[in-house]
């Protein structure tokens, strides 16, 4: 008769030949443990999916939150910025054109475009200065750029102003390099003709444009523009010029006006 086995010691050989086999025998036997641990872990799977899922869900909306509250804080941020790039652009107009009112032989005062005429956009804007500040009609309006245009009607707390590219609107120039006088007027197409010039006069393109001492109204050397193009003049036996305006009138914001 055998003697009685423990069948503790008969489950722990059972449980002890695999082990051995899959570690000490580790060569022949890793694509076993990789099958054995791949086929054991299924259940767990299968158990944790609905778990995954529900902690994905919960996850997905806290980092959707996050998110929402991280946009508004970059759009805060980005208003902000805009905000002080505003200034900064202000503050540096402001400054040139102190420094023109400071440098300026002249009598002068600075003025804020508050509107432009809806009838003709490119050629008229509305300032908040009048007759109480002193403004009258015909005081020529410049900015640290160059000449802007002309008051042509003025009330007691707003004045209008012709800008240079309305047709109406006509100064006194010179080429600045060869001091070739001429008449600058405008053309309603963003740029100044400038007419009258002598038909063998050279000039060149990029040649500077400046207002005259013959001008009535306007200071002598101020900047209207630079030349363009240079043609024959459809009206008479001489040749006219393209002028682009030193300032760019559709973003002027502050000006100043030039008094008598």
């Amino acid at each position: 008769m055998f003697p009685r086995i423990n069948k503790k010691a008969i489950y722990f050989f059972v449980l002890l030949i695999p082990i051995v086999f899959l570690f000490f025998f580790q060569n022949s036997s890793s694509g076993l443990k990789i099958k054995i641990a791949e086929t054991s872990s299924w259940p767990l799977r299968v158990i944790l999916f609905p778990f995954k899922e529900f902690k994905k869900a919960i996850s997905y909306h806290k980092t959707y939150d996050d998110y929402q509250d991280l946009k508004k804080e970059a759009d805060t941020f980005k208003r902000r910025l805009q905000e002080q790039e505003e200034v900064l652009k202000e503050n540096n107009r402001l400054k040139k054109l102190l420094e023109l009112k400071q440098s300026a032989v002249f009598s002068s005062t600075a003025a804020n475009v508050i509107a432009r005429n809806p009838s003709n956009w490119s050629a008229a804007i509305i300032i908040d200065k009048g007759s109480r500040d002193g403004i009258e009609q015909g005081m020529p309006v410049v900015s640290s750029l160059g000449v802007i245009g002309k008051i042509i009607e003025v009330g007691v707390k707003t004045s209008k102003v012709m800008l240079l590219t309305d047709p109406r609107f006509s100064v006194a120039v010179l080429i600045q390099r060869n001091r070739e006088q001429g008449l600058v007027s405008g053309s309603l197409q963003g740029l100044c003709r400038m007419q009258y010039l002598s038909p063998d006069v050279v000039i060149e393109i990029g040649d500077k444009v400046t207002t005259s001492k013959l001008s009535s109204f306007f200071p002598e050397g101020l900047l209207i523009g630079k030349v363009v193009d240079v043609r024959e003049s459809l009206s008479s036996p001489t040749i006219e010029c393209l002028v682009e305006p030193a300032v760019s009138l559709s973003q002027i914001e502050e000006v100043i006006v030039i008094k008598r």
